[in-house]
Protein backbone atom coordinates (compact mmCIF):
# COMPACT_ATOMS: atom_id res chain seq x y z
CA UNK A 1 0.00 0.00 0.00
CA UNK A 2 0.80 3.44 -0.19
CA UNK A 3 2.76 5.82 2.55
CA UNK A 4 4.10 9.05 2.90
CA UNK A 5 6.68 10.69 5.20
CA UNK A 6 7.55 14.42 6.10
CA UNK A 7 10.76 14.31 7.64
CA UNK A 8 10.75 17.44 9.96
CA UNK A 9 13.57 17.08 11.77
CA UNK A 10 15.53 20.22 10.77
CA UNK A 11 16.81 23.03 13.22
CA UNK A 12 16.26 25.96 10.85
CA UNK A 13 19.43 27.81 11.61
CA UNK A 14 19.57 29.76 8.96
CA UNK A 15 16.37 30.99 9.50
CA UNK A 16 17.63 31.94 13.55
CA UNK A 17 16.12 34.10 14.87
CA UNK A 18 12.53 33.48 14.39
CA UNK A 19 13.75 29.38 14.23
CA UNK A 20 15.38 28.98 17.45
CA UNK A 21 15.73 25.73 20.16
CA UNK A 22 12.47 24.48 20.99
CA UNK A 23 10.78 26.48 18.04
CA UNK A 24 11.99 24.94 14.84
CA UNK A 25 11.50 26.93 11.46
CA UNK A 26 8.99 23.82 10.02
CA UNK A 27 6.45 25.23 12.68
CA UNK A 28 6.84 29.05 12.60
CA UNK A 29 3.74 29.98 11.27
CA UNK A 30 5.29 32.78 8.71
CA UNK A 31 4.18 31.78 4.98
CA UNK A 32 1.25 34.33 3.89
CA UNK A 33 -1.74 32.29 2.45
CA UNK A 34 -4.09 33.21 -0.02
CA UNK A 35 -6.61 34.10 2.70
CA UNK A 36 -4.15 35.91 4.67
CA UNK A 37 -3.61 33.95 7.07
CA UNK A 38 -0.01 32.68 7.43
CA UNK A 39 1.07 28.75 7.97
CA UNK A 40 3.85 26.48 9.09
CA UNK A 41 6.06 25.06 6.29
CA UNK A 42 5.01 21.61 7.90
CA UNK A 43 0.63 22.69 7.51
CA UNK A 44 1.89 23.37 4.01
CA UNK A 45 3.13 20.31 2.93
CA UNK A 46 0.81 18.07 4.34
CA UNK A 47 -1.85 19.71 2.68
CA UNK A 48 0.13 18.76 -0.11
CA UNK A 49 -0.75 15.06 0.05
CA UNK A 50 -4.98 15.54 0.77
CA UNK A 51 -6.49 12.97 -1.92
CA UNK A 52 -3.26 11.40 -3.28
CA UNK A 53 -2.52 9.14 -0.05
CA UNK A 54 -5.30 7.94 2.57
CA UNK A 55 -4.80 10.11 5.97
CA UNK A 56 -4.00 7.07 8.14
CA UNK A 57 -0.96 6.61 5.99
CA UNK A 58 0.33 9.97 6.11
CA UNK A 59 3.26 9.95 8.90
CA UNK A 60 5.46 12.65 10.10
CA UNK A 61 9.08 11.37 10.92
CA UNK A 62 10.44 14.77 13.82
CA UNK A 63 12.74 15.24 17.17
CA UNK A 64 10.96 13.44 20.01
CA UNK A 65 10.70 17.19 21.87
CA UNK A 66 8.79 18.31 19.45
CA UNK A 67 5.98 15.55 19.32
CA UNK A 68 3.67 17.80 21.53
CA UNK A 69 3.78 21.13 19.48
CA UNK A 70 3.33 19.30 16.15
CA UNK A 71 -0.15 17.40 17.86
CA UNK A 72 -1.48 20.87 19.05
CA UNK A 73 -0.73 22.45 15.59
CA UNK A 74 -1.65 19.14 13.80
CA UNK A 75 -3.79 17.31 15.87
CA UNK A 76 -4.06 14.69 12.97
CA UNK A 77 -0.86 14.02 13.44
CA UNK A 78 -0.34 12.15 16.16
CA UNK A 79 0.25 8.76 18.16
CA UNK A 80 1.77 6.04 15.34
CA UNK A 81 1.67 9.22 12.88
CA UNK A 82 4.31 10.48 14.05
CA UNK A 83 7.75 8.90 14.26
CA UNK A 84 9.56 10.83 17.35
CA UNK A 85 13.57 10.15 16.98
CA UNK A 86 15.12 10.42 20.23
CA UNK A 87 17.89 12.89 18.61
CA UNK A 88 18.80 13.97 15.33
CA UNK A 89 20.63 11.07 13.39
CA UNK A 90 20.53 12.78 9.48
CA UNK A 91 18.43 12.12 6.71
CA UNK A 92 18.99 8.39 5.97
CA UNK A 93 18.25 7.08 9.52
CA UNK A 94 14.94 9.29 9.27
CA UNK A 95 14.10 7.42 5.89
CA UNK A 96 15.23 4.35 7.17
CA UNK A 97 13.49 4.32 10.66
CA UNK A 98 10.20 5.01 8.73
CA UNK A 99 11.04 2.21 5.81
CA UNK A 100 11.37 -0.56 9.52
CA UNK A 101 7.97 0.54 11.09
CA UNK A 102 6.64 0.43 7.68
CA UNK A 103 8.05 -2.96 6.56
CA UNK A 104 6.95 -4.35 9.67
CA UNK A 105 3.10 -3.20 9.24
CA UNK A 106 2.72 -4.15 5.58
CA UNK A 107 5.45 -6.21 3.87
CA UNK A 108 4.17 -4.33 0.55
CA UNK A 109 4.54 -0.81 1.43
CA UNK A 110 5.46 1.99 -1.15
CA UNK A 111 6.72 5.00 0.56
CA UNK A 112 7.07 8.87 -0.67
CA UNK A 113 9.80 10.50 1.69
CA UNK A 114 8.91 14.63 1.78
CA UNK A 115 10.33 17.61 2.89
CA UNK A 116 9.00 20.19 5.61
CA UNK A 117 10.71 22.73 3.89
CA UNK A 118 9.26 23.30 0.42
CA UNK A 119 7.29 25.73 -0.66
CA UNK A 120 5.64 23.50 -4.35
CA UNK A 121 3.48 25.13 -7.20
CA UNK A 122 0.82 23.97 -8.41
CA UNK A 123 0.08 21.80 -5.73
CA UNK A 124 -2.08 19.87 -8.47
CA UNK A 125 0.97 19.03 -10.59
CA UNK A 126 2.97 18.13 -7.72
CA UNK A 127 0.81 15.10 -7.13
CA UNK A 128 0.66 14.20 -10.63
CA UNK A 129 4.30 13.52 -10.57
CA UNK A 130 4.23 11.58 -7.14
CA UNK A 131 1.51 9.82 -8.38
CA UNK A 132 3.93 8.64 -11.06
CA UNK A 133 6.72 7.72 -8.93
CA UNK A 134 4.49 5.66 -6.75
CA UNK A 135 3.23 4.13 -10.01
CA UNK A 136 6.80 3.47 -11.24
CA UNK A 137 7.62 1.26 -8.13
CA UNK A 138 4.63 -0.44 -7.83
CA UNK A 139 5.78 -1.47 -11.26
CA UNK A 140 9.33 -2.60 -10.13
CA UNK A 141 9.69 -2.50 -6.62
CA UNK A 142 13.89 -2.45 -7.41
CA UNK A 143 13.35 1.50 -8.64
CA UNK A 144 14.21 4.24 -6.72
CA UNK A 145 12.57 7.17 -7.42
CA UNK A 146 13.88 10.67 -7.56
CA UNK A 147 12.50 13.71 -8.43
CA UNK A 148 14.14 16.37 -10.81
CA UNK A 149 12.81 20.32 -10.47
CA UNK A 150 13.14 21.99 -13.69
CA UNK A 151 16.20 24.80 -12.88
CA UNK A 152 15.34 28.08 -13.48
CA UNK A 153 19.02 29.55 -12.64
CA UNK A 154 22.70 28.24 -11.89
CA UNK A 155 21.92 27.50 -8.18
CA UNK A 156 24.88 26.63 -6.49
CA UNK A 157 23.71 25.97 -3.08
CA UNK A 158 21.30 22.84 -4.31
CA UNK A 159 22.17 19.80 -5.76
CA UNK A 160 21.64 18.35 -9.40
CA UNK A 161 20.47 14.94 -10.99
CA UNK A 162 21.92 14.35 -14.67
CA UNK A 163 19.47 12.33 -16.77
CA UNK A 164 20.19 9.51 -18.85
CA UNK A 165 18.41 7.08 -20.77
CA UNK A 166 14.46 6.96 -21.12
CA UNK A 167 12.50 4.59 -18.65
CA UNK A 168 8.89 3.77 -20.55
CA UNK A 169 5.94 1.75 -19.72
CA UNK A 170 3.91 3.68 -18.05
CA UNK A 171 1.38 6.26 -19.52
CA UNK A 172 2.67 8.98 -17.41
CA UNK A 173 6.50 8.33 -18.68
CA UNK A 174 5.79 10.82 -21.77
CA UNK A 175 3.33 13.85 -21.40
CA UNK A 176 2.55 16.17 -24.67
CA UNK A 177 5.19 14.06 -26.36
CA UNK A 178 8.10 15.04 -23.94
CA UNK A 179 9.63 12.30 -22.18
CA UNK A 180 9.94 13.08 -18.33
CA UNK A 181 11.13 9.87 -16.59
CA UNK A 182 15.06 8.97 -17.31
CA UNK A 183 16.99 6.66 -15.48
CA UNK A 184 19.61 8.96 -13.31
CA UNK A 185 23.40 8.98 -14.95
CA UNK A 186 24.81 11.24 -12.16
CA UNK A 187 24.44 13.13 -8.69
CA UNK A 188 26.42 16.16 -8.34
CA UNK A 189 26.26 18.26 -5.04
CA UNK A 190 26.49 22.10 -5.04
CA UNK A 191 28.81 22.82 -7.66
CA UNK A 192 30.62 25.65 -8.37
CA UNK A 193 28.87 28.76 -10.64
CA UNK A 194 30.33 27.45 -14.03
CA UNK A 195 29.55 24.28 -13.67
CA UNK A 196 26.24 25.29 -12.53
CA UNK A 197 25.50 27.27 -15.97
CA UNK A 198 27.02 24.45 -17.73
CA UNK A 199 24.47 21.96 -16.03
CA UNK A 200 21.72 24.12 -16.60
CA UNK A 201 22.40 25.03 -20.31
CA UNK A 202 22.96 21.75 -21.32
CA UNK A 203 19.36 20.57 -20.78
CA UNK A 204 20.24 17.23 -19.12
CA UNK A 205 20.05 18.27 -15.49
CA UNK A 206 17.37 19.16 -12.61
CA UNK A 207 17.74 20.50 -9.07
CA UNK A 208 17.64 17.43 -6.55
CA UNK A 209 14.28 18.03 -4.61
CA UNK A 210 15.18 16.04 -1.83
CA UNK A 211 12.17 13.73 -2.55
CA UNK A 212 11.45 10.20 -2.89
CA UNK A 213 9.71 6.95 -3.39
CA UNK A 214 10.81 4.11 -2.31
CA UNK A 215 9.69 0.43 -1.53
CA UNK A 216 10.33 0.03 2.19
CA UNK A 217 11.48 -3.73 1.08
CA UNK A 218 14.31 -2.38 -1.41
CA UNK A 219 15.39 0.25 0.78
CA UNK A 220 16.37 -2.10 3.94
CA UNK A 221 17.82 -4.07 1.61
CA UNK A 222 20.04 -1.93 0.39
CA UNK A 223 20.51 -0.72 3.72
CA UNK A 224 21.84 -3.84 4.88
CA UNK A 225 24.10 -3.65 1.93
CA UNK A 226 25.73 -0.36 1.54
CA UNK A 227 24.86 0.55 5.54
CA UNK A 228 25.15 -2.50 7.94
CA UNK A 229 25.67 -0.45 10.67
CA UNK A 230 22.72 1.75 10.24
CA UNK A 231 20.75 -1.56 9.29
CA UNK A 232 21.22 -3.32 12.50
CA UNK A 233 19.92 -1.03 14.77
CA UNK A 234 17.09 -0.11 12.82
CA UNK A 235 16.49 -4.01 12.69
CA UNK A 236 16.69 -4.05 16.17
CA UNK A 237 14.07 -1.11 16.78
CA UNK A 238 12.02 -2.99 14.13
CA UNK A 239 12.20 -6.02 16.17
CA UNK A 240 10.80 -4.26 19.52
CA UNK A 241 8.29 -2.40 17.76
CA UNK A 242 5.03 -3.01 18.55
CA UNK A 243 5.99 -4.39 21.84
CA UNK A 244 6.33 -3.16 25.51
CA UNK A 245 9.85 -2.79 24.89
CA UNK A 246 9.42 -0.15 21.63
CA UNK A 247 10.02 3.03 23.80
CA UNK A 248 13.60 1.49 25.73
CA UNK A 249 14.48 0.36 22.57
CA UNK A 250 14.39 3.16 20.53
CA UNK A 251 16.11 5.57 23.13
CA UNK A 252 18.97 3.05 23.82
CA UNK A 253 19.45 2.08 20.08
CA UNK A 254 18.83 5.14 17.90
CA UNK A 255 21.40 7.49 19.12
CA UNK A 256 23.84 5.07 18.04
CA UNK A 257 23.04 4.94 14.48
CA UNK A 258 25.91 6.21 12.52
CA UNK A 259 24.97 9.70 11.06
CA UNK A 260 24.76 9.82 7.35
CA UNK A 261 22.18 11.91 4.48
CA UNK A 262 20.06 9.44 2.25
CA UNK A 263 21.95 10.65 -0.43
CA UNK A 264 25.50 9.75 0.53
CA UNK A 265 24.31 6.62 2.46
CA UNK A 266 22.18 4.81 -0.11
CA UNK A 267 21.39 7.25 -3.11
CA UNK A 268 24.97 7.46 -4.44
CA UNK A 269 26.00 3.84 -3.86
CA UNK A 270 22.81 2.99 -5.45
CA UNK A 271 23.94 4.29 -8.88
CA UNK A 272 26.72 2.06 -9.30
CA UNK A 273 24.27 -1.12 -7.60
CA UNK A 274 23.08 -3.46 -10.99
CA UNK A 275 20.45 -4.70 -8.64
CA UNK A 276 18.02 -1.86 -8.81
CA UNK A 277 17.54 1.47 -11.25
CA UNK A 278 17.20 5.08 -10.08
CA UNK A 279 14.73 6.88 -12.18
CA UNK A 280 14.02 10.53 -11.73
CA UNK A 281 10.74 12.23 -12.50
CA UNK A 282 10.85 15.40 -14.14
CA UNK A 283 8.86 18.11 -12.09
CA UNK A 284 8.42 21.34 -13.97
CA UNK A 285 6.72 22.70 -10.97
CA UNK A 286 7.40 26.73 -9.02
CA UNK A 287 9.77 25.05 -6.26
CA UNK A 288 11.00 26.72 -3.60
CA UNK A 289 13.61 25.37 -0.26
CA UNK A 290 12.87 28.50 2.47
CA UNK A 291 15.95 26.48 3.91
CA UNK A 292 17.43 30.85 5.22
CA UNK A 293 16.45 34.43 4.98
CA UNK A 294 17.12 35.06 1.31
CA UNK A 295 14.96 32.24 0.01
CA UNK A 296 11.94 33.38 2.41
CA UNK A 297 11.86 36.68 0.53
CA UNK A 298 11.87 35.10 -2.33
CA UNK A 299 8.27 33.87 -1.45
CA UNK A 300 6.96 37.75 -0.80
CA UNK A 301 6.86 40.49 -4.25
CA UNK A 302 8.76 43.61 -3.45
CA UNK A 303 7.83 46.96 -4.06
CA UNK A 304 9.67 49.61 -6.96
CA UNK A 305 12.96 49.89 -5.35
CA UNK A 306 13.11 46.01 -4.59
CA UNK A 307 12.39 46.34 -0.87
CA UNK A 308 10.50 43.55 0.80
CA UNK A 309 8.95 43.20 4.64
CA UNK A 310 7.26 41.04 6.48
CA UNK A 311 5.33 39.54 9.63
CA UNK A 312 3.21 41.58 12.01
CA UNK A 313 5.34 44.74 12.73
CA UNK A 314 6.02 47.55 11.25
CA UNK A 315 8.99 48.44 8.45
CA UNK A 316 10.03 51.59 7.11
CA UNK A 317 12.45 51.89 4.10
CA UNK A 318 13.63 55.17 2.59
CA UNK A 319 16.18 55.16 -0.22
CA UNK A 320 18.31 52.50 -0.39
CA UNK A 321 17.02 49.09 -2.52
CA UNK A 322 16.76 45.37 -2.33
CA UNK A 323 16.81 45.15 1.20
CA UNK A 324 14.37 43.17 3.30
CA UNK A 325 12.82 43.00 6.84
CA UNK A 326 10.88 40.44 9.01
CA UNK A 327 9.64 42.24 12.44
CA UNK A 328 7.61 39.78 14.61
CA UNK A 329 6.84 42.79 17.24
CA UNK A 330 3.45 44.43 16.34
CA UNK A 331 4.94 47.31 18.78
CA UNK A 332 7.79 47.72 16.88
CA UNK A 333 8.96 49.94 14.13
CA UNK A 334 11.96 48.59 12.34
CA UNK A 335 13.89 51.80 10.01
CA UNK A 336 16.15 51.46 7.15
CA UNK A 337 18.02 54.79 5.74
CA UNK A 338 19.89 54.50 2.27
CA UNK A 339 20.67 50.55 2.74
CA UNK A 340 20.76 48.22 -0.14
CA UNK A 341 20.84 44.44 0.02
CA UNK A 342 20.49 44.11 3.76
CA UNK A 343 18.33 41.87 5.70
CA UNK A 344 16.84 42.81 8.95
CA UNK A 345 15.20 40.09 11.55
CA UNK A 346 13.57 41.54 14.87
CA UNK A 347 11.95 39.43 17.23
CA UNK A 348 11.21 40.05 21.05
CA UNK A 349 14.52 38.21 22.06
CA UNK A 350 17.05 39.23 19.40
CA UNK A 351 17.75 41.37 15.97
CA UNK A 352 19.43 40.36 13.46
CA UNK A 353 21.52 42.27 11.38
CA UNK A 354 23.21 41.24 8.10
CA UNK A 355 24.13 41.53 4.41
CA UNK A 356 21.57 39.60 2.42
CA UNK A 357 25.18 38.03 0.80
CA UNK A 358 26.02 36.85 4.16
CA UNK A 359 23.40 34.60 4.85
CA UNK A 360 24.48 31.15 4.39
CA UNK A 361 27.25 32.23 7.14
CA UNK A 362 24.27 32.75 9.77
CA UNK A 363 24.70 29.17 11.08
CA UNK A 364 28.47 30.55 12.23
CA UNK A 365 26.96 32.91 13.91
CA UNK A 366 23.85 31.47 15.56
CA UNK A 367 26.36 28.54 17.12
CA UNK A 368 27.83 31.44 18.95
CA UNK A 369 24.89 33.37 20.30
CA UNK A 370 24.78 31.81 24.32
CA UNK A 371 22.62 28.94 24.49
CA UNK A 372 19.61 29.99 26.32
CA UNK A 373 19.01 32.56 22.60
CA UNK A 374 20.02 30.34 20.37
Amino acid sequence: MRHAMIMAGGAGTRLWPLSRQGQPKQLIEFIPGDDGRPRSLLEISAGRLTGLVADDHQLICTGERYRDQIEAALPAFSGERLLGEPEARDTLNAVGFTAAVLAKQDKDAVFAVLTADQLIEPADLFRKRLELGFELVEQDATRLVTFSITPTFPATGYGYVERGSPIGGLAGCVENGKQIVHRVANFVEKPPLHKAQAYVESGMFGWNAGMFVFSAKTFLSLLEKHQPDAHAGLVTIQDAWGTDDQGRVLNEVYPTLPKISVDYGIMEPASKDPSVTIAAVEMDVKWLDVGSWPSFFETLEGGETGHKQAGPGVAVFHDGERSAVYNDDPTHTVALLGCDDLIVVHTGKATLVMPASRAQDLKQLRDGVPGDLR
